[in-house]
């Protein structure tokens, strides 16, 4: 808990912070990366940074978490990305935890951080951060600091593995064109070590070596349902500004029987264990995690109400189509409604334009979740809202930087 004294300087200093943390956090990063060249090229996403999506995530959430341990900031003024209202610092801080196992984080690169941002801090706001401010905002961040290293150390001892080790070697068993933009990729453990267990919904980290002597990590939800021997991703090639690093090696190098470094399943948007209605709603890539919600619904003989959403450019495009369609069938009460922007093909289009959840039924006591671009799922998600579906039961998984719904995102699968 924020001392009192510390707390009064916060909620005095937040609006100078707030402010100016899109100018801090360059800096800060400038700093770190001259100082540790290594974090850039092997943890760091290296498109994020070229971009400035992460320096703007990392900065904001910490103004984000001094905001709800003070309730002292308006909206909108960390962009949008304190999260949803009635957010807390745990649904903000869990989040980030499970980010940060995955890519192997580890106590000590918290003092690394700690050094490089405060030095940053002080380079920007100069004589504005006297030793009282500056002792209340090293309060937040080590409280802020603290709680994700004790959730994260949670994690490492539930998957049984010692902090910051969670790569294993994975061979690729199974390569499957979906559509000319995603490829599946089925893994089996390529050593001794047998498959780790995960939650529909879950996402797994994946390291490449790049031309140029860089480890890159990305994240990629697991399309299957647990419980098997193998694990599968689905990867959609990433083409921009700057081009996907990841997801283009994948799709050019990788092969059957390659092998790839894969991390221990995270995540902490999961399918819920109850009976109530399941409303699954997504768009383009965002599939992966429904597909596997669906593929352990139907496994599992649900009986369970289960309205399916997808939205997608066309029929072509549209990942793990025909799967969809098996797993749909073989729930009792499973409904499907599907938009494409633009339909082509042989296959007639079951709904054109924009995917609407305002029309369709929902259930009393649905629970929602939603993964796709940002703006589909800010959409979708303001819709349930207006209909009644409460904030708590609609849950959507953001990958990238974002901390929440309040700013522009690439498409729900790390480049």
């Amino acid at each position: 808990m924020l001392s009192e004294k510390s707390a009064t300087v916060v909620r005095a200093t937040l609006p100078v912070l707030a402010g100016t943390i899109d100018r801090i956090t360059p800096v800060f990063y400038g700093r770190m990366f001259a100082a540790s060249p290594g974090l850039l090229r092997d943890l760091f996403n290296r498109g994020n940074q070229a971009n400035d999506t992460q320096a703007r995530a990392l900065g904001r959430s910490i103004v984000a978490f001094a905001a709800m341990l003070t309730d002292g900031l308006t909206d909108g003024l960390t962009g949008g990305l304190t999260g949803d209202p009635g957010q807390g610092p745990e649904e903000l801080l869990s989040r980030i935890a499970h980010k940060h196992v995955s890519l192997g984080v580890t106590p000590d690169q918290y003092t690394i951080v700690h050094r490089h941002l405060f030095e940053a801090i002080a380079e920007v706001l100069g004589d504005a951060v006297t030793g009282e401010v500056a002792a209340a905002w090293d309060e937040v961040y080590w409280l802020m600091a603290g709680a994700l290293i004790a959730q994260e150390s949670a994690l490492y001892t539930r998957a049984g593995i010692t902090r910051g080790e969670v790569w294993r070697p994975w061979r690729v068993t199974a390569r499957i064109e979906e559509t000319p933009d995603v490829a599946t990729f089925t893994l089996r453990p390529a050593g001794d070590g047998a498959p780790l267990p995960f939650r529909p919904g879950q996402y797994v980290s994946v390291r490449v070596e790049l031309p140029d002597g860089a480890r890159q990590i990305r994240q990629y939800s697991l399309s299957c349902a647990p419980g098997g021997d193998e694990l599968r991703i689905s990867v959609k090639r990433v083409e921009g500004t700057p081009d996907g690093e990841v997801s283009n090696h994948l799709h050019a190098e990788v092969r059957e029987g390659d092998v790839l470094d894969v991390s221990v399943p995270c995540g902490e948007v999961v399918l819920h264990d109850e009976d109530s209605p399941v409303l699954l709603a997504s768009a383009g890539i965002g599939c992966t995690p429904m597909i596997s919600m669906l593929a352990h619904l139907s496994a599992t003989g649900t009986t369970r109400p289960v309205t399916v959403v997808h939205a997608d450019r066309s029929q072509r495009t549209h990942p793990l189509r025909a799967e969809l369609g098996l797993l749909t069938a073989r729930i009792p009460q499973a409904v499907t409604h599907i938009w494409y922007e633009t339909p082509e093909g042989p296959w007639p289009a079951e709904r054109t334009g924009l995917a609407d959840l305002s029309g369709i039924d929902l259930l009393d006591g649905t629970r929602a979740y939603l993964c796709g671009p940002v703006p589909f799922m800010r959409a979708a998600r303001e819709q349930l809202l207006r209909r009644g579906v409460p904030g708590s039961r609609v849950h959507y998984e953001v990958f990238g930087p974002d901390l929440g719904l309040g700013d522009e995102a690439r498409a729900p699968e790390a480049a």
